[in-house]
């Protein structure tokens, strides 16, 4: 049904990273083999957070729901990339992508947002130990990860519902391999000017505020660290917050980075490959950055397997 150049349309076309049909096999052996790395060793994280009982601390329990944001992250796009792939078809329904869109959003923020709440737990500990038990008890951490929760859902579903309302004309090939926001916008026919106020305003608000809140936690993690006196209570200390400053790192050097390229280079299937970074291997690399050197996790693992042999 046509309304003057515009169309009301049932289904998108996702180009993927590459249309070279001799590199389908290779992107989904490649992106199987990822998705189930990061299904498991977040699920493993989950697990042992929940079984050990020397893992529940307000820190753990952050992130085991970071581990949860992971895995339903990349499940929004990975499964049907590679049904994609492997039907040899780049249809996705209109439905389909809108869904796509609203969760790739939620669980892309609430990774943003928890990465924020989990440098403030690193930073009540580091600069105020004493009182740490007492600050961070078990009412204000569920408050924070529902507020989390909240805040996410509802800015996914704001920027959704301002989707909804978009038109399209014919070209409805999407040069990603997953519905975007920015770039379905970029495809519609009708005025984006709304939505593009509404991305603009939930960037700065929703990125830019629990960056700002990392960065002013670390310059107090920094600030205590630096007042110790001795070399081994400066690495005691920093090993508390290690992990987390290398995870909060890859994730916004990446994001940052995707988005700067793309505001440079013309060809989106190159930022569609540089936004696997953050999407993809960055959610997979997680649960291997908190193992590394973390005699609690690996331990409450190492019981875990005892205890399902």
């Amino acid at each position: 049904m046509e309304q003057g150049n515009e169309t009301h349309i049932s289904k998108f076309l996702l180009l993927g990273i590459s249309e070279d049909p001799k590199l389908q096999p290779l992107l989904f052996g490649l992106f199987l083999f990822m998705y189930l790395v990061t299904v498991l060793g977040n699920l493993l994280i989950i697990l042992a957070t929940i079984s050990d009982s020397h893992l529940h601390t307000p820190m753990y329990f952050f992130l085991a729901n970071l581990s949860f944001a992971d895995i339903c992250f990349t499940t929004t796009s990975i499964p049907k990339m590679l049904v994609n792939i492997q039907t040899q078809s780049k249809v996705i329904t209109y439905t389909g992508c809108i869904t796509q869109i609203y969760f790739f959003i939620f669980f892309g923020v609430l990774d943003n947002f928890l990465l924020a709440v989990m440098a403030y737990d690193r930073y009540v500990a580091i600069c105020h130990p004493l009182h740490y038990t007492v600050i961070m008890n078990h009412r204000l951490c569920g408050l924070l990860v529902l507020a989390c929760w909240a805040t996410t859902a509802l800015n996914s579903l704001l920027e959704t519902l301002m989707a909804l309302r978009l038109s399209f004309c014919t070209d409805l090939e999407i040069p990603h391999f997953v519905c975007e926001l920015n770039q379905l916008v970029l495809l519609a026919c009708s005025d984006t000017f709304p939505n593009d106020m509404v991305m603009y305003f939930a960037a700065v608000l929703l990125g830019g505020g629990p960056l700002a809140g990392v960065l002013y936690s670390y310059s107090k993690i920094v600030s205590s660290i630096r007042a110790i006196s001795s070399a081994q209570g400066k690495y005691k200390a920093f090993s508390t917050c290690a992990s987390h400053l290398s995870v909060v790192s890859l994730f916004y050097s990446t994001l940052l980075g995707v988005y700067l390229s793309s505001s440079i280079t013309q060809n989106s299937q190159s930022t569609a490959r540089a936004s696997v970074m953050y999407s993809v291997v960055t959610p997979m690399l997680n649960p291997f950055i908190y193992s590394l050197r973390n005699k609690d996790l690996t331990g409450a693992l190492r019981r875990l397997f005892r205890g399902k042999l």
